[in-house]
């Protein structure tokens, strides 16, 4: 039988999000891949704290799955795509209101079990320190931590000029909390606007609460100032001190909006609330929504406590932020996420300027599909800048002027062209929705032509496939 495989070795570094579902897309179009992840043989970053493959450091939600979301249509068009971190996650959910939340244990290990399953796929665990350190074709998706030394690496390949250094921002991680722990006699569940799933633990606070909480936030002590003058914090997870710092209320109408939470034991809807994801699938731990914090660790216990229903809180894991890096791609990749001086060198993920689990995901996807295109001596279409990928993907090869890693929004897609009178906005949402179904399908059978580029695994053993394929 005639072997379908490719024989050439691509290497994806870094085992996130983005490169698990790299490698994954790779193997399972018939390439021998090289995932190289650092944590797998003991080094870690500062926020990672397991050896497995598509660990979650920050929230434990992947974002709406509505289907009249941005986030949504993001996984229909992956899902179309055989995702596998959307597998994984599906398979790991927890109850999270509209949104995909995951038990983070369960997630990575599934994503784990499923990548080493692979017999095409090869893992490395020694840390990557220079790109010359790594044969073509490679896909760098090491993330916004990035190890020093490849990073430095990376900014000489690209050959950033001195005013012109990676772009960084700050990036927050919410406590954990025991569920045991929390006062249900003053908290209670449920969902905004829903009297019938109770997936979230709401803590009520009084004006008189609420502006004590923001005072005590205020004065709270923080980790060590100097070390976050001068960079941004990513909007889209902010920690709770910058919300305060923009007015008293900016909490009250944010994170902490009572809307659509009435308490069922007064009758009446709280000045204020703050809300509890569960964390995993046993509900023993909830983690605080929209609690991203740079404040110390003793500090965080002393004020949060302060919360009603969270006086006696015990925390599992407690806040903490970090310094993240992003390239310039608008300037520094081609359309494809190559690199102009080197067309089999690919980045994916957050490192490439996007914001979030899943947005990180499709961009490894993309890339995944961009270099099975390349090393088949085709060139791939990217996906119309009317579907949720290609939006995310023109988000961030578009020139512009101030550029910011960016989540999945409506924003990003182009205007609905209407020759009639101003329609509202759920209608032109559904229209914008509809439109991108409509053109992804047509991507996908006029250009990615999924199914003809799927191996069968089966042939593996056939054709002599083994995990030692590397030297």
């Amino acid at each position: 039988m005639k072997n379908v495989f490719s024989k050439e070795v691509i290497h994806v570094v870094g085992g996130g999000l983005a490169g698990s579902e790299c490698a994954y897309q790779l193997a399972r179009r018939g390439h021998l891949v090289c995932l190289h992840e650092m944590r797998q043989g003991g080094t870690f970053t500062p926020a990672h704290k397991t050896r497995d493959f598509a660990e979650l450091v920050c929230s434990n939600s992947f974002g709406s799955q509505t289907d009249y979301s941005a986030p949504g249509q993001l996984k229909w068009e992956a899902e179309r795509l055989d995702s596998l971190i959307l597998k994984s996650a599906r398979k790991a959910s927890i109850p999270a209101g509209m949104a995909l939340g995951v038990d983070r244990k369960i997630f990575s290990q599934e994503v784990t079990k499923a990548l080493k399953s692979f017999p095409n796929i090869q893992f490395k665990s020694d840390p990557v320190f220079s790109l010359d350190d790594i044969p073509r074709p490679a896909v760098i998706a090491t993330g916004p931590l990035t190890h020093e030394s490849l990073a430095l690496s990376i900014q000489e390949h690209l050959k950033e000029e001195e005013e012109e250094h990676f772009l960084y921002f700050y990036d927050a991680i919410a406590p954990v909390i025991d569920a045991d722990s929390i006062d249900m006699s003053i908290a209670w569940k449920a969902n905004r606007y829903d009297d019938i799933n109770k997936d979230y633990i709401n803590c009520p606070l009084s004006k008189e609460e609420y502006f004590l909480l923001v005072e005590e936030i205020k004065n709270a002590q923080k980790v060590a100032p100097k070390e976050f003058e001068d960079i941004p914090c990513f909007e889209g997870c902010m920690p709770v001190e910058n919300f305060v710092e923009r007015g008293p209320l900016t909490l009250r109408f944010g994170p902490l909006s009572p809307k659509g939470l009435k308490n069922p034991k007064t009758g009446k809807t709280p000045f204020a609330v703050v809300q509890l994801r569960q964390e995993n699938k046993e509900a023993t731990a909830y983690n605080m929504v929209g609690f991203q914090t740079k404040m110390k660790y003793g500090e965080q216990i002393r004020v949060f406590r302060k919360i009603p229903g969270l006086q006696e809180a015990e925390f599992l894991k407690l806040g903490s932020i970090h310094k993240n890096l992003y390239i310039h791609t608008p300037k520094k990749l081609t359309q494809s996420l190559s690199s102009p001086r080197d067309p089999f060198l690919f980045f994916a993920g957050q490192i490439t300027g996007v914001e979030g689990y899943f947005e990180s995901t499709c961009i490894g996807l993309l890339v995944a599909l961009f270099l099975d295109a390349s090393l088949s001596g085709k060139k791939l279409s990217p996906p119309p800048r009317e579907t949720a990928i290609g939006a995310l993907l023109n988000a961030l090869i578009e020139e512009k002027e101030y550029f910011q890693p960016t989540n999945i929004n409506f924003g990003l897609f182009p205007r609905i062209s209407m020759d009639q009178k101003r329609i509202n906005k759920k209608k032109k949402r559904e229209l914008i929705l509809r439109r991108a179904q409509s053109y992804f399908e047509k991507w996908m059978e006029e250009s990615v032509g999924l199914k003809s580029n799927v191996r069968d695994l089966s042939l593996c053993q056939e054709n002599g496939i083994k995990r030692s394929f590397l030297k």
